[in-house]
């Protein structure tokens, strides 16, 4: 059974997520720390629990939710994974930060495109990739068929749906990667996006004003 821990992070206030299982493996998704003081409350929380971070996932590649990734690959030693198709807006994360006040460290070269379709295993565990552009071309979701969640990054969120006035938004784009690849989910799976509350298909499905009417 996989364990998720939210914690947030940046003046955006971005969902980093950390998975893990009764192996003690983990896997960080959208590591957005950004101060030492958030650094050092996403380390307390996997040292106490006695975790073992075996990969950094990203849903995509804006900056507030890459902020904290350069450091996490030094102090653990692992590599990032990304879908090939942000690689630019990773590239560009330092540049795109400035504009809005922040600091980000390049982040290492990307070591495994997520693409559609594949596996990402840790411990006992696996989760499901799912491409879903629109709000940036290489938006990937991470879905758990057993435990029944779906991390949706900044695609969907509870009552709204990402932009996609950034650089690589689509809004046709974004209707079709939820119509088709979210909303076709059980009801009953929760919904933890990349910035606010968890929801449930169900609940979006029947109260989120984009997605009814």
């Amino acid at each position: 059974m996989i364990t998720i821990k939210t914690l947030i992070f940046n003046a955006f206030q971005e969902n980093t997520y950390v998975l893990s299982d009764e192996t003690g493996k983990c896997v960080i998704v959208d590591a957005g720390c950004e101060s030492d003081a958030e650094f050092e409350k996403l380390l307390k929380y996997i040292s106490s629990n006695n975790l073992i971070p075996g990969r950094l996932l990203l849903t995509h590649g804006h900056f507030d939710h890459v902020l904290g990734v350069a450091k996490l690959c030094a102090h653990y030693q692992i590599k990032v994974e990304a879908h090939n198709q942000d690689i630019d807006l990773i590239k560009r994360a330092t540049e795109y930060g400035v504009v809005f006040g922040f600091n980000v460290t390049p982040v290492p070269e990307i070591s495994l495109f997520l693409e559609e379709g594949i596996a990402v295993n840790f411990g006992n565990s696996k989760l499901a990739v799912f491409h879903v552009p629109g709000h940036s071309k290489g938006s990937v979701a991470f879905y758990s068929e057993v435990d029944k969640f779906v991390i949706t990054g900044d695609v969907l969120f509870k009552g709204s749906i990402g932009r996609t006035d950034l650089p690589g938004g689509d809004y046709d784009a974004i209707m079709k990667s939820i119509s088709t690849k979210l909303l076709t989910l059980p009801d009953d799976t929760t919904v933890f996006p990349g910035h606010g509350p968890s929801s449930t298909i169900g609940i979006e499905k029947k109260s989120n004003p984009f997605l009814i009417g």
